[in-house]
C-alpha cells in the first residue's frame, strides 16, 4: 500500500485506549506523534513555530472543548490555516456531526470504530492534498517573484540598473546571495553583486574576458540559456573578493550570436531542483533579452545621432565684427532624430542667422530638416531678404512636403552689427540681451511654415554695439504644465544673469534648463559689434 512520506501528527483526544491505538497505528508507518490529551495541550503545542505538526487527527469530544473548537482555532490563524485536519469520533457519528466537522474546516471525518488502514489511508490523502498545496503556493509565490524580478529588468534603461535587477532578482528567487555580469555598450564588463539578506546591490571589480572564461564553462557561442556548476576554488581564482560561499552555480543566456551573453551566478547549494534551475534560466534569458534590446537601442540611437549632425553645419563664416556660438543637445529619451536645425550664412545684406524646427521626431523629420536648410542657404546666396527667404521655404514645403510644417526665425545682422533684421515664421522670438544689461524679446510675429500663408517684412532693431542674441529652439524652455511666457520670462532672467562671454552663457543656459529634457535643444548666440 502506498503510504505518504512521514510526517508529524498531533493526535488529540481525552485519555483512553483511543488515542494510544491512533497514535501506535502512525508511529508503525513511520510518522512522528505528539499526543495531546485536551484541547488546552493541542494549542500549546501549535503555538510553538519550531515544531509544527503537518497534520492533525483530533477527537470530536474532549475533555474541556470540542474538537470542532480545535479545529476552528487551527484554521483561523494564518500560521496553521494550511494544516490538514481529521476529525474522529465513536459518538458523533450521524451525517449532521460529520457535516459540521467538514463546515467548520476540518478536512475529513471517522467515525469510530477506525480499521487502522483507513485511518493510515485519510492521513496520507490529506497529507498529499496538504503538500500539493504547499508545494503550488510556493510555485506561485516564486513567479511572482520571477515576474517582478522580469518587470525590474526589462524597466532598467542602463545597463548597470540592468545587472543590479538581475542580481537582486536572482537573491530573491534563490534566497542566496548572488552575481550579475553582463558587458556595457563601451565594452566593460559589468559587475553587481546582492547578498540574500540586504538585497542592496552593488558593483564589484571583474577583469576583462571574464565573461568568456565563463562561456567556456557553460553555453559556449550557442545561443539560449545553459547551467554550470563551478568549484569554489576555480570561482575564487577567477572573483578573490567572491560573495558566494561553496561551489557556484552560474546559468549563461544570449538571444543573439556573436553577443557576449548574460550570467547570473549564485550558491549552487541553492539550486536544489529542476524548479530552481528553470526559474533561473528564466530569469537570466529574461535580463538577455533585456540586455539586447539595450545594446539595439544604444546602436540605433548612436546612429541616429550620428546622421542628424551630418545635416547640421559643421562650420561658421568668419565675419568681421560677429562673433558666433552654438550648442545643441540631442533628446535623451529617444532614439528617433528631431529636425532641430540652424544655419548662419554670409550674404550682400549681412550675415543671416537662422534657427528651426519641424515637427515630429523621425529620420522624415530630419530628412525635411535637412532640405529646409540646404534651401535656405541656397535662397540666401541668391541675394533673397529674409521674408522672400521664409515665403519661398514655405512653398516648398507646401509643393513638396505637404501636411508638415516647421518654425524658423531668421536674423540678419547687417554690416557693422548696429542693426538686426528679425523675420519669424512661428518661432520662439530671439532675445536681444543689450550691453547695459537690458534684455528683451523682439516682437517680430509669423505664421508656421507649410500653410501656404504670405509672411511679413521683417521688423528692423537697432542694437548697441556688444548686443547678443540668443536664438533658441522649444526643447530649451517647454516644461509640460508650465506656461511658456513664464518659461521664456525665467530664461530672460537667466541670461541677463549669465556670464558675459556666449561660450560661457551657451553652457550656463542648457545646464540650468535643458537636463533631462524629452526634446532636442538648439541653441545659437551672436555678438554683434
Amino acid at each position: 500500500m502506498n503510504r505518504a512520506p512521514s510526517a508529524t501528527v498531533l493526535v488529540v483526544d481525552g485519555p483512553g485506549p483511543g488515542r494510544r491505538a491512533v497514535a501506535g497505528w502512525l508511529r508503525q508507518a513511520g510518522h512522528r506523534v505528539v499526543e495531546a490529551a485536551d484541547g488546552a495541550q493541542a494549542l500549546a503545542a501549535l503555538a510553538d513555530p519550531a515544531d509544527p505538526p503537518d497534520a492533525a487527527v483530533i477527537g470530536v469530544r474532549l475533555p474541556d472543548m470540542s474538537g470542532y473548537e480545535v479545529c476552528e482555532y487551527i484554521k483561523s490563524r494564518p500560521g496553521t490555516a494550511a494544516l490538514p485536519v481529521v476529525h474522529i469520533s465513536a459518538t458523533a457519528t450521524g451525517a449532521a456531526d460529520r457535516t459540521q466537522g467538514l463546515d467548520r474546516g476540518a478536512d475529513a471525518h471517522l467515525t469510530e470504530p477506525i480499521a487502522p488502514e483507513e485511518l493510515l489511508a485519510t492521513v496520507a490523502a490529506v497529507l498529499r492534498y496538504a503538500r500539493a498545496r504547499r508545494r503550488a503556493e510556493r510555485l506561485a509565490a516564486r513567479m511572482t517573484q520571477l515576474n517582478r524580478a522580469t518587470l525590474a529588468v526589462y524597466g532598467a534603461t542602463r545597463v548597470e540598473s540592468l545587472a543590479a535587477a538581475a542580481a537582486t532578482g536572482a537573491a530573491q528567487l534563490m534566497s542566496s546571495p548572488a552575481s550579475a555580469l553582463a558587458l556595457s555598450p563601451g565594452g566593460r564588463v559589468l559587475r553587481m553583486v546582492c547578498p540574500a539578506e540586504a538585497l542592496r546591490p552593488e558593483p564589484r571589480m571583474a577583469r576583462p574576458g571574464l565573461l568568456d572564461w565563463l562561456s567556456g564553462w557553460a553555453l559556449g557561442e550557442r545561443i539560449g540559456a545553459d547551467l554550470a556548476v563551478v568549484p569554489h576554488h576555480v570561482w575564487k581564482e577567477q572573483l578573490p573578493d567572491t560573495e558566494l560561499g561553496g561551489d557556484v552555480c552560474l546559468v549563461l543566456a544570449r538571444t543573439k550570436r556573436a553577443r557576449p551573453p548574460v550570467c547570473l551566478a549564485v550558491e549552487a547549494a541553492a539550486v536544489a531542483d529542476a524548479e530552481d534551475r528553470e526559474l533561473l534560466s528564466q530569469l537570466a534569458h529574461g535580463a538577455a533579452l533585456a540586455l539586447e534590446a539595450l545594446r539595439t537601442y544604444s546602436e540605433e540611437h548612436s546612429l541616429a545621432l550620428t546622421l542628424q549632425r551630418s545635416f547640421l553645419p559643421t562650420r561658421f563664416p568668419q565675419v568681421p565684427g560677429v562673433e558666433l556660438a552654438v550648442r545643441y543637445v540631442p533628446a535623451s529619451s529617444q532614439a528617433e532624430i528631431g529636425g532641430d536645425f540652424y544655419e548662419a550664412v554670409e550674404t550682400d545684406g549681412g550675415l543671416l542667422l537662422a534657427i528651426g524646427d519641424v515637427a515630429g521626431h523621425s529620420l522624415e523629420a530630419a530628412a525635411v530638416m535637412g532640405e529646409l536648410r540646404h534651401a535656405l542657404r541656397a535662397y540666401a546666396a541668391e541675394g533673397h531678404g529674409p521674408r522672400e527667404v521664409l515665403d519661398r521655404l514655405d512653398a516648398l514645403l507646401v509643393r513638396f512636403q505637404p501636411g508638415v510644417t516647421a518654425t524658423v526665425c531668421l536674423v540678419l545682422v547687417e554690416p557693422g552689427g548696429r542693426r538686426v533684421r528679425v523675420a519669424n515664421a512661428g518661432h520662439i522670438p530671439p532675445l536681444l540681451l543689450a550691453p547695459d544689461g537690458g534684455a528683451r524679446y523682439s516682437k517680430a510675429r509669423g505664421t508656421l511654415l507649410g500653410l501656404g500663408l504670405r509672411h511679413p517684412e521683417p521688423l528692423a532693431e537697432d542694437v548697441a554695439a556688444g548686443t547678443r542674441v540668443l536664438l533658441v529652439t522649444d526643447g530649451l524652455v517647454e516644461v509640460r504644465g508650465i506656461d511658456l511666457g513664464d518659461s521664456l520670462e525665467e530664461l530672460r532672467r537667466a541670461a541677463i544673469l549669465g556670464p558675459a562671454g556666449l561660450e560661457h552663457l551657451c553652457d550656463t543656459l542648457v545646464t540650468a534648463f535643458g537636463e533631462g529634457k524629452g526634446d532636442d535643444i538648439a541653441l545659437l548666440a551672436a555678438r554683434c559689434g
